[in-house]
């Protein structure tokens, strides 16, 4: 129910933008997915999933302010607003916490230490691989490089690379 309420939150935030809420619901039915194929505890899936739905909270604000919405940027603007989306939830303060600096590092591939991080960082690579177009030696780049989930790397293997 509270994955719903953020979600339908989040649709409200956009303002009919339709690029970002397919954006963020396909990052989420990724990171659902990927989440529960590699067995999260229900804590670190409700935390994955919370913070699939808001990865790119600062895109607006971004586009609004620097012209686009680079990632590095976006992790930059994001905290104030992650905090604000979530103050009118029963998420509870620790978890906010969590949900914050997963944003804060969703494009950032380097000391990747914990399945949270990894799964969001998958997810959202398969969602914009698509949605960019990237090309097999991208996709492939990333299989070797980054993705290390088995869910995350069959599905980045089949569709994009079993063709």
């Amino acid at each position: 129910m509270l994955v719903a309420t953020a979600i339908e939150k989040m649709i409200d935030f956009y303002k009919g933008n339709r690029h970002d809420i397919n954006h963020f619901l396909k990052v989420w039915s990724f990171a659902k997915t990927i989440g529960e194929k590699e067995g999260l505890d229900e804590d670190t899936q409700e935390i994955l999933e919370l913070t699939a739905v808001v990865h790119d909270i600062a895109c607006p604000l971004c586009r609004e302010k620097y012209g686009n919405a680079n990632g590095k940027m976006q992790e930059k603007e994001s905290a104030p607003l992650v905090d604000a989306f979530f103050s009118e939830l029963p998420v509870e303060k620790q978890k906010v916490e969590r949900i914050r600096w997963l944003v804060e590092h969703h494009h950032t591939y380097t000391d990747v230490k914990s399945a949270d991080h990894q799964i969001l960082l998958e997810a959202d690579f398969l969602v914009n691989a698509a949605e960019k177009g990237l090309g097999k030696e991208a996709v492939a780049h990333f299989l070797e490089n980054v993705a290390k989930t088995d869910c995350g790397r069959r599905l980045l293997q089949s569709i994009f690379l079993d063709k």
